[in-house]
């Protein structure tokens, strides 16, 4: 029996309906921002100036890697070569990394279950937080989701731990410190690219007895250039400052553990918390710094990054545990890594190419325009089957767009002769000549 106070019929059901989308429709003409007119030019802008970003659909062989399929947008597949992927030393593909982690998702199933605080520890993830510590010589480690999240929350909460702390940032520091060192609401001073001399003067300026944190890189990821950590941690001792360093691109590529370029050089003992990732050289997935136990206890307590976000899959902290131990004893691959990048620059540079080569890993070959390097990147990849993604502002300063290769110790003498032929070809007699690319 319906119920008199609310006599509705489905006639007046349907009318209310036409009226209320009307009501919508009208309301949405009167409003004073259009917000789908907004995101149209905000993504037109970036179309106009050739920097749109598309994702390129490719699938990872097992045990093939560097090779892959990708999954044209059409439905079609091309078989291609991944010559742009952070997965330094194909550690994703490796055997005992996949062992691991089989074995732990067969005893746990698949994801943590909670924050750390709240049942998302497990003994997967203890054990590769002592992986981590061992690995940079420190007391204790802490695993972030990602390494963006442990700079962005370890920066971001130092301030709360050291009152009136001032950071020093070096200005090509990478946008997750510069995220975290922007929103912790203390004093920030930019020194300019590896110029000690700068950093110096910006820290006379201040007053002595303010705490004070310099945070550096290791490896910049664009160029390939080293931080200058030696002198850094100089001055950090004779002002009291402490040292933040992010090993991310170079953590199990450099060093005679992997433990990066601060134990390569013998300063790990000098810095204060290192910054890594697991999703690089490592070929899994997370972040992490190290450091003291006091240290880390006190970001574990007050950084909301950490605090309030589940933590990482048991399955894919045992891969990465199970990484970081067997890179530890493979000096072999890491020579290889290096031999493979110096061969690549090598004969780059023969073919008279526009390339960086500060003595890493990465290979960025400067192209200048955004139009221009997305061009040849398309080539690339439908005329060879070369996958290499284009680098544009704002990753790097407009005028430097760029190709940035990471060879791998993976990448045998075919695909590199390959990549070597298509470069040569498509740089020399294609309408973008080597002029117009370079101009």
């Amino acid at each position: 029996m319906p119920c008199e106070r609310y006599p509705f019929t489905n006639v007046n059901a349907a009318r209310t309906a036409d009226e209320t989308r009307n009501d919508v429709a009208k309301a949405k003409e009167e409003m004073p921002v259009d917000y789908t007119a907004k995101l149209d030019e905000a993504l037109n802008r970036l179309h106009e100036e050739g920097r749109y970003r598309t994702f390129i659909d490719i699938e990872r062989k097992k045990g093939q890697f560097p090779h892959a399929t990708w999954r044209k947008a059409d439905g079609s597949e091309q078989a291609i070569t991944v010559w742009c992927g952070n997965d330094y030393l194909g550690m994703g593909q490796h055997p005992a990394v996949l062992a691991a982690m089989h074995e732990a998702i067969d005893a746990t199933g698949a994801g943590s279950g909670g924050t750390r605080n709240i049942s998302g520890t497990t003994v997967y993830h203890k054990r590769l937080e002592a992986e981590l510590a061992d690995l940079h010589g420190k007391e204790a480690a802490l695993v972030f989701s990602s390494a963006y999240i442990a700079n962005d929350a370890t920066l971001s909460t130092l301030p709360k731990l050291f009152p009136g702390l001032i950071i020093y940032s070096d200005e090509l520091n990478h946008a997750s410190m510069i995220e975290g060192i922007k929103r912790n609401g203390g004093a920030k001073r930019i020194f300019r690219h590896n110029d000690v001399d700068h950093l110096r003067e910006l820290i006379a300026a201040d007053d002595p007895r303010a705490p004070k944190l310099i945070a550096f890189e290791s490896v910049y990821s664009m160029d390939g250039d080293f931080g200058p950590i030696g002198e850094i941690c100089d001055l950090a001792e004779e002002v009291g400052a402490l040292t933040y360093l992010d090993e991310v691109h170079a953590v199990g590529m450099y060093g005679p553990r992997g433990g990066g370029v601060a134990e390569r050089d013998r300063l790990a003992h000098r810095i204060d918390i290192i910054n890594g990732t697991l999703g690089k050289a490592f070929g899994v997935f997370g972040g992490y710094i190290a450091a003291s136990e006091k240290m880390c206890d006190a970001v574990r307590s007050y950084a909301p990054g950490f605090i309030f976000t589940t933590s990482i899959p048991p399955a894919v902290a045992a891969g990465a545990a199970a990484s970081i131990a067997h890179l530890k004893q493979d000096q072999a691959l890491r020579d290889a890594h290096q031999t493979q990048a110096r061969i690549l620059k090598t004969r780059l540079k023969g073919m008279g190419l526009p390339i960086i080569d500060h003595g890493s890993h990465i290979v960025p070959v400067i192209v200048g325009d955004p139009v221009h390097t997305k061009q040849l990147s398309d080539m690339l990849l439908d005329g060879y089957g070369i996958y290499v993604q284009p680098i544009n502002f704002p990753t790097v300063p407009r005028g430097t767009e760029r190709l940035r290769f990471t060879p791998s110790p993976v990448h045998g003498p075919d695909e590199m002769d390959k990549l070597v032929r298509a470069l040569d070809a498509l740089w020399s007699h294609c309408a973008l000549n080597r002029q117009e690319l370079s101009a």
